[in-house]
């Protein structure tokens, strides 16, 4: 089992005032925004493929900062940490849903396990032989990267809106609440978008939020998950912030890979060369 280790005992000792304030964090947040804003301002002058590769980029650091928000950013009122990453960009998902399946998925005695880890990808051994020769051919795939990457955001979308819409058919008040309050935060950002921008909802799916989802599948660089592919650290000291996540990966390289059983790639192209066609692992769970 991982264990939970306070950031505090492993933080480096300095902690300026503007650590304290969670400077970092702040600044690539208006950086964030400023860089969404001004590139739908501008979207006309991008060729689409530069459009869809900055407009996914930008989603997917949005993700990563609402999951810093979840774990980290304590310095600041709770309220506020959530305030910072509520717009929703990305349209699809509503911050109170992603905030209890992520907290789900950190409790680290059930890491991966079919039903009881809201992120894992294995499916139970029974619940593999109840499904019909398609729908494991379409899980199977969901291993590889290549259709993670490409299939795998429509695959997550369906597997939400079916969980969902059972809910809300069984009349759960909450999800009723959670999903109108949604609606009305994401009516600003389409205003922007539509009647500020020009851009059609179309456009705006393909170009931003598509490729964001995609981007899920770590293929680019460290900054845009703020280092939460270093996985093994952040299970062990969730709260630690993205700035200090590489430092204490660093400065414990030994360590933590000896408790990870050295589960390490080099860079994310070893990844693609690895398992852009080739499964990463059977999808039916070897334990549960």
């Amino acid at each position: 089992m991982t264990t939970t280790v306070h950031p505090s005992s492993i933080r480096p000792p300095r902690a300026a005032w503007w650590l304290h304030y969670e400077t970092p964090t702040l600044l690539l947040a208006a950086a964030l925004y400023a860089a969404w804003a001004a590139l739908l301002w501008w979207h006309r002058s991008l060729p689409a493929w530069l459009l869809f590769l900055l407009g996914g980029c930008l989603g997917q650091l949005h993700s990563s900062l609402q999951h810093e928000s979840i774990h980290a950013m304590r310095h600041l009122p709770r309220w506020l940490r959530h305030a910072v990453v509520r717009p929703p960009i990305n349209l699809w998902l509503p911050y109170p849903l992603y905030h209890s399946s992520h907290s789900a998925h950190h409790v680290n005695f059930h890491l991966t396990h079919p039903h009881k880890d809201t992120e894992s990808v294995y499916h139970a051994a029974h619940a593999w032989q109840g499904y019909g020769p398609w729908r494991r051919r379409v899980y199977g795939a969901n291993q590889t990267l290549a259709f993670r990457m490409t299939v795998g955001p429509w695959l997550c979308l369906a597997e939400l809106a079916r969980g969902e819409a059972a809910r809300l058919w069984a009349g759960d008040a909450p999800r009723v609440r959670m999903w109108l309050t949604h609606a009305f935060s994401v009516a600003p950002v389409l205003f922007y978008v539509i009647q500020v921008c020009g851009i059609d909802p179309g456009t705006y799916v393909l170009c931003f939020v598509y490729p964001s989802m995609m981007l899920e599948s770590n293929l680019l660089f460290g900054l845009l998950y703020l280092y939460n592919n270093l996985h093994h650290v952040h299970h062990r000291a969730p709260t630690m912030p993205w700035y200090e996540i590489p430092i204490h990966f660093r400065r414990h390289r030994a360590a933590v890979l000896a408790a990870n059983g050295h589960f390490y790639y080099r860079g994310y192209g070893e990844i693609a060369r690895r398992f852009l066609f080739r499964p990463v692992f059977e999808p039916v769970h070897p334990r549960w």
